[in-house]
């Protein structure tokens, strides 16, 4: 059953979770067709990563038309690994294939099974130590507004404090529970931000439209430099959410960026 509260239904937060959920289904079909580099696989590893992505934030609003808050933040927590784990494996493909190291092992057997993935803490670490990711990683963490969401995640999905259990049932009157509901909000649009900032710079090509592809699927010469002209899904979160929240970041972008990228967008 859906909360009948009209205030609580017509919240933000649930438009904005359209909008992350609309951009990561076109992010998911627009890279299908990019070549597997580093591992042994027909399509792009990523067009199953982002469709996943998209089922945990639709999964997230589901829970929040329920009224389970509580619930949702295990979800947010799931949604900032996700996103740690795909800047994490393409820096790592980027960083470790050559010439003579066609297939990066470490990634591969991921992605085949053999292997699990190394534990959060040591992914972050391998992020954050990035000397091409420097600019954007000292914006991204000015403060430790990232490390108290990844706290306020563990806090509700172990239940450390008494109020996150009232926070998942809906019936229970708390005078807090809309600010409960802007916090849930700037956590998952700052998880969003980030992991918008890393496709930006660890896999700027992701961001390219399909003009390119398709003159020359149809035979066509593409127009000069189409292949960095940048898809209208892309744009438009770029400029109507990063710039809007974190214009230092979007500048950052642009400024060390061949792709098209426009600031402000109509």
């Amino acid at each position: 059953m859906m909360v009948s509260d009209e205030q609580y239904r017509g919240h933000k937060v649930f438009s904005e979770l359209d909008k992350y959920i609309d951009f990561y289904h076109s992010l998911s079909m627009s890279v299908m067709s990019f070549a597997a580099i580093g591992i042994t696989a027909f399509v792009s590893m990523d067009t199953y990563v982002y469709s996943s992505i998209q089922g945990t934030v639709d999964s997230i609003r589901v829970l929040l038309e329920k009224g389970r808050i509580n619930d949702c933040y295990s979800l947010i927590r799931k949604y900032f690994d996700s996103v740690i784990i795909n800047a994490y494996s393409n820096l790592y493909l980027r960083d470790h294939r050559d010439i003579e190291n066609h297939i990066v092992e470490k990634v591969n057997n991921w992605l085949h099974g053999k292997e699990r993935i190394p534990e959060y803490r040591i992914m972050s670490q391998y992020i954050r130590n990035s000397r091409d990711l420097k600019e954007i990683n000292d914006l991204l963490y000015i403060d430790d507004s990232y490390r108290k969401i990844r706290k306020r995640c563990n806090n509700h999905t172990h239940y450390n404090y008494f109020q996150n259990v009232l926070l998942n049932d809906r019936d229970i009157y708390l005078k807090d529970r809309a600010s409960s509901l802007d916090e849930l909000s700037e956590d998952v649009r700052s998880i969003f931000i980030l992991h918008l900032s890393y496709i930006c710079t660890i896999c700027q090509y992701y961001m390219t439209s399909s003009d390119y592809l398709d003159h020359l699927e149809c035979g066509v010469t593409p127009p000069e430099n189409s292949q960095y002209w940048v898809a209208p899904f892309f744009q438009s979160v770029f400029s109507k959410i990063l710039m809007k929240e974190r214009p230092d970041i979007g500048s950052v972008i642009l400024n060390n960026t061949p792709m098209h990228l426009e600031g402000t967008h109509a």
